[in-house]
């Protein structure tokens, strides 16, 4: 099949096929014939027209001859284009062959990677019916050999016929069964490697896709975090009597803003694909965060039990970011007159964080959002576990993170 891309006017296909226009035909043609790349469907041509070359400086007996050698060298030539197609010459050219009383011939021998491409790249219905050939084809073919060589050579009694007909049938089934076999094996390990490289193209979309919600859950908590400080410190300002306390408030919102900006642009940096590390919060951090909230108005208790163990860089980044998260959410749907509990408690394998607020009145939940969806996303993905519901009018935030998954 030869595809014509018409001018940017159009922009339509055109399938020509056998002089045959038009987009009707298309699905028909589009089954016959395979699409093949310039380079491949001259490589197999000037296969075909070499052998052709050939044989054609040999003797023949008669100008059938010259017939069965062309059509073997066109199935040769188009059995990756049209493997169906080029089945149907080769039999024509057997059928040419037997009807002129031809002996075989060393043209015949196209007919093997003939059968080898109706295996490795036809569709079912063909694939089958080359299979059918080579059975029927390698009966025929036994028969005929041995009735030539009969009525050409010595004649033959009953019962050496069949033991010659058995023997050359046995011999043609292992050559023309061997050659579909090939090609069925072929086709299996291409759709097994086509099926490796697609696993392999869905685990590392799926790896940027995983990396790229990270991204945007760190995007989430930095803004929102940042900007919930910000509306904080901007109101007090606003109510302030005194110049210290407005200088300070706006001390709180310069810093805050710095720092998101610093952190927004990390986090740009990693979706423009840069591989370079930059600095993460890590549980040491917690006190400059809390301290935040505190001059924004919140009032935090931190309270820690047990010796901490080390952890993972990953691990601390999820309890800072969950801290955060949940010391956000308190100061914008909570009720900041009330003190907010953060509880770390620390044992060999693992560490818990309980952080209750109170609600604000008439009590009600937050309502489930990106910044739940990501604590608790956090938790799991370093294998840890992360509840968080209303109890007694106050919404407590429980996870655990271990120290190993």
């Amino acid at each position: 099949m030869i595809h014509v891309r018409s001018g940017p006017s159009t922009r339509r296909r055109k399938y020509i096929a056998g002089g045959t226009r038009g987009r009707r035909n298309a699905p028909s043609v589009r089954l016959m014939f395979r699409p093949l790349t310039p380079f491949q469907l001259t490589v197999d041509v000037g296969i075909a027209a070499l052998c052709f070359l050939v044989r054609g400086t040999m003797t023949f007996d008669n100008l059938a001859m010259w017939g069965v050698v062309a059509l073997m060298a066109v199935a040769l030539g188009i059995r990756r284009l049209s493997p169906g197609l080029a089945l149907g010459v080769v039999w024509l050219g057997a059928i040419l062959q037997m009807s002129a009383m031809l002996p075989p011939d060393v043209s015949n021998v196209a007919i093997l990677p003939v059968l080898f491409a109706t295996a490795r790249y036809g569709e079912r219905i063909v694939r089958w019916v080359g299979l059918g050939s080579a059975v029927v084809g390698a009966i025929v073919a036994s028969a005929y050999t041995v009735l030539i060589s009969g009525i050409f050579g010595t004649p033959v009694s009953v019962a050496l016929f069949f033991r010659s007909f058995s023997i050359a049938l046995f011999g043609a089934i292992a050559v023309l069964g061997l050659s579909w076999t090939l090609g069925l094996l072929a086709r299996t390990w291409a759709n097994a490697r086509q099926s490796r490289r697609d696993q392999v193209a869905a685990e590392q979309s799926m790896i940027v896709e995983q990396e790229r919600n990270r991204i945007a859950r760190d995007m989430h908590d930095v803004v929102a975090h940042s900007l919930a400080v910000v509306i904080a410190q901007a109101d007090g300002a606003r109510y302030a009597g005194g110049k210290e306390a407005t200088d300070a408030a706006l001390t709180t919102i310069a810093s805050s803003a710095r720092e998101a900006l610093a952190d927004v642009r990390l986090l740009l940096g990693q979706l423009r694909h840069n591989q370079e590390e930059g600095p993460q919060p890590v549980l040491a951090d917690l006190g400059h965060l809390v301290e935040q909230l505190r001059s924004s108005g919140l009032i935090v208790a931190v309270e820690q039990r047990g010796t901490p163990v080390p952890f993972a860089a990953a691990r601390e980044l999820a309890l800072y970011r969950i801290v955060q998260e949940a010391l956000t959410n308190a100061l914008r749907h909570g009720d900041t007159n009330e003190e907010v509990l953060v509880l770390v408690e620390w044992v060999p394998d693992a560490a818990s964080l309980t952080i209750s607020n109170a609600l604000r009145l008439p009590a009600r939940e937050p309502r489930p959002g990106h910044g739940l969806a990501g604590m608790r996303e956090r938790a799991l993905l370093v294998g840890g576990t992360l509840d968080a519901q209303a109890e007694n009018d106050r919404w407590v935030v429980r996870a655990r993170i271990p120290v190993t998954s």
